[in-house]
């Protein structure tokens, strides 16, 4: 990071730089469902969708796999009703661990000062979901959740320091899924979510600042004919960098439904409009295995202001490598 103006050529930053746009692609999520989107938490988790670098993608020619693990535990007090498993019932508790495991490609091609890139994720579950009044029965599986790629991840050099990213991330109905039960991995519905991703470094201090920013578009739930409205996901992430390729920084995140669900229980329900803030800690380590570039990530985010969705905490542990 000494010679920001020789970023291009820099194959150790650029190692580091694969993990930024490319991972903020790559689905980081939660699929109980959602409230004030249907049944559960909903794709998005506060502050999960940035990762550093997050609006740079490189110029090398590259495979990138990580492993990204989420831990949530929230809550939705009792005085809240919310459509799940076919009826209405108000106040759940719910845990879930969602793990991705996910591959990237970065195609080597600049042209007119763009990069890209393209993602693929196959994720997995566990999800615990218990209502406060023993009106539904406890449930709880490990499943497949729905696949996640994004076809392309274009990026742009604006400056030096100045980058940003566009993509169009794709969720595809094919995860565990019952509308008769409370813990579903899979949503039933086509997800699609244009994303623009930006990031500015200071050089000198070796200090970023990146946000993401993408709105969520949901296909109907042919089972519940249930219809998400669609949801906006703003992220921030600050991080200050020191030797032996540690970060330390705060990340951020603001989710706000755009508009009133439609179609099944939300016809009874009103379709409430769902949002909450988040605000937590993240560390970062980069370096090398042997030869192989490495970079993981540990934040914890809490939620705040919440309304309509489940209120708590979420933890994320994100690993990847780079294979030239």
């Amino acid at each position: 990071m000494s010679h920001p103006i020789r970023w291009f050529a820099s194959r150790p930053l650029a190692n580091r730089l694969c993990t930024g746009a490319l991972l903020s692609a790559a689905g980081f999520s939660l699929s109980p469902q959602a409230w004030a989107t249907e049944g559960g938490i909903g794709r998005p988790i506060t502050g999960m969708q940035v990762t550093p670098y997050a609006g740079v993608v490189p110029p090398t020619s590259d495979w990138i796999v990580s492993a990204t693990t989420i831990y949530y535990e929230g809550s939705l007090g009792a005085s809240k009703t919310i459509p799940i498993a076919g009826q209405l019932t108000a106040g759940v508790d719910v845990t879930a661990v969602y793990t991705i495991v996910n591959a990237v490609k970065t195609w080597g091609i600049t042209a007119g000062g763009w990069n890209f890139a393209s993602t693929f994720g196959v994720p997995f579950q566990y999800t615990d979901i218990s209502s406060f009044h023993g009106r539904l029965p406890n449930d709880h599986n490990t499943q497949f959740a729905d696949l996640f790629f994004t076809p392309i991840v274009a990026g742009y050099h604006l400056t030096k320091t100045d980058h940003i990213a566009l993509s169009v991330q794709i969720y595809a109905p094919t995860g565990s899924y019952s509308s008769s039960r409370l813990a579903n991995a899979g949503q039933n519905t086509w997800t699609f979510t244009p994303t623009i991703a930006y990031t500015k470094l200071f050089p000198k201090e070796e200090i970023e600042l990146s946000v993401n920013y993408g709105v969520g578009f949901y296909t109907p739930n042919n089972d519940t004919h249930y219809h998400n409205a669609p949801v906006s996901v703003l992220d921030l992430l600050a991080l200050k960098r020191f030797g032996a390729g540690w970060g330390v920084g705060v990340v951020g995140g603001y989710i706000q439904q755009l508009g009133h669900d439609s179609g099944g229980l939300a016809d009874v329900t009103g379709g409430n409009q769902g949002h909450s803030v988040g605000i937590g800690p993240m560390v970062t380590w980069s370096g090398k295995v042997q030869k192989t570039p490495v970079s993981a990530s540990l934040r914890w985010v809490n939620e705040f202001n919440v309304s309509n969705r489940p209120k708590g905490n979420a933890v994320e542990l994100s690993i990847s490598a780079t294979f030239q």
